[in-house]
């Protein structure tokens, strides 16, 4: 019998738990094939510049789920409180309540040369913009605006590290539980 088909956003899914589980450096070929569940050549005909490819397709896979997930919301329309409670939910559900490692955490681990760093960047810049967005609606200055969004960002990412190192999955709900008295003060 054949082997069935893979779709490609399937095979994305896969890539991301790979390289959210061990990084870029620390995911061989002979590791991704067979978490992958292809065979290299597989791999090869579906990402030709190999595992730089590979790793770049799943920032822009999670890029566009970021965008549609969670930007989007975000900047859209109803009160500033509904909107980033929107986004929260999305987040739980991408760090599956803070049992996944964060993929621009994974990638970003590495020397000066490393060539995700930019995109990460920018993705998290255009998060951090958009969460900004939505305190100034509140009622923040720009300036306080992006110090608050920067706060729910490094909160965000420092419960995700702090509960996976002590394998308590509380603190990421502390954290998550947290972010609208961040953002939205009621003390604006």
């Amino acid at each position: 019998m054949p082997p069935s088909k893979v779709s490609r956003e399937d095979v994305l899914n896969r890539l991301l738990a790979v390289f959210r589980r061990h990084g870029f450096e620390g995911a061989s070929l002979a590791m991704i094939a067979d978490e992958v569940g292809l065979q290299k050549a597989s791999l090869y005909h579906l990402f030709p510049g190999g595992k730089d490819e590979m790793a770049k397709a799943v920032l822009e896979h999670v890029h566009a789920f970021m965008e549609e997930k969670v930007l989007v919301p975000l900047r859209g329309e109803g009160d500033p409180a509904t909107r980033l409670h929107a986004m929260i939910e999305q987040v739980r559900a991408f760090y599956a309540d803070g049992r996944l490692s964060c993929l621009f955490d994974t990638l970003s681990v590495g020397g000066g040369d490393n060539p995700f760093r930019k995109p990460i960047g920018d993705a998290m810049n255009a998060w951090m913009d958009a969460l900004a967005l939505v305190a100034r609606e509140h009622g923040a200055t720009a300036a306080v605006a992006r110090q608050r969004a920067e706060r729910v960002l490094v909160t965000i990412q420092g419960v995700l590290v702090v509960a996976r190192c002590l394998d308590d999955l509380k603190v990421f709900s502390r954290g998550m539980h947290e972010l609208p008295a961040i953002l939205l003060p009621a003390d604006v």
